[in-house]
């Protein structure tokens, strides 16, 4: 678990070996069963997640329905919003599949910091990234049809069309399952199609 985690590092920062051991003595690293809550509506966290394996998922419950709105898997980070605000959370946060993740809060954060402040660089680039990342999908996401919701999803994270249950992958690109049946089938049509003229 830790080796994951350092290969992940060093593409940012170089670690010593005394940095290696110190981020090893936070005992940071969980393995999570599919189908655990990690996060409740309505419960406060300090909690910030790393995932280096598996998937987890956010989504709310409006009406008694389950509206995803993100999925997180290898090398991807997420801290819960709730954090940040000191509130209690709105939406659930659950783990899709056997999960091993880093978990840590501000005060380990603080402290690591402290003693090395490297780390604090690292933290900086990748919450930057994040910012960034997440903005651009936002955007593409609010100007863009089903359909090219999904033709990015194939193209950006193409994973998650086969470790994600449909109707959950539905409520993620803001659709009901039976139109991502058909969607999906009419892009395998045209994908088909394009095949045939090709080898004509």
């Amino acid at each position: 678990m830790q080796d994951i985690l350092f290969d992940f590092i060093s593409k940012y920062i170089s670690l010593t070996e005394d940095e290696k051991k110190a981020i090893e003595s936070l005992d940071i690293f969980r393995s999570v069963k599919k189908g655990t809550i990690l996060l409740e509506e309505g419960e406060r966290s300090k909690d910030s997640y790393f995932v280096l394996k598996g998937c987890i998922r956010v989504y709310y419950v409006l009406d008694g329905e389950e509206k995803t709105t993100a999925f997180y898997t290898e090398m991807e980070a997420f801290t819960p919003p709730c954090v940040i605000s000191k509130t209690p959370s709105e939406y659930y946060v659950s783990c899709l599949e056997d999960t091993i993740l880093t978990v840590s809060n501000s005060d380990m954060e603080a402290e690591i910091n402290s003693k090395f402040p490297k780390f604090e660089t690292i933290c900086r680039i990748l919450s930057e990234e994040l910012l960034a990342k997440q903005r651009i999908d936002f955007d593409k996401f609010k100007t863009s049809s089903p359909e090219q919701r999904y033709l990015n999803l194939l193209q950006k994270r193409p994973d998650l069309i086969q470790r994600v249950p449909q109707h959950q992958l539905a409520s993620y690109l803001g659709i009901k399952p039976q139109s991502l049946s058909r969607l999906r089938a009419r892009i395998l049509g045209k994908e088909g199609a394009s095949l045939l003229k090709t080898k004509r």
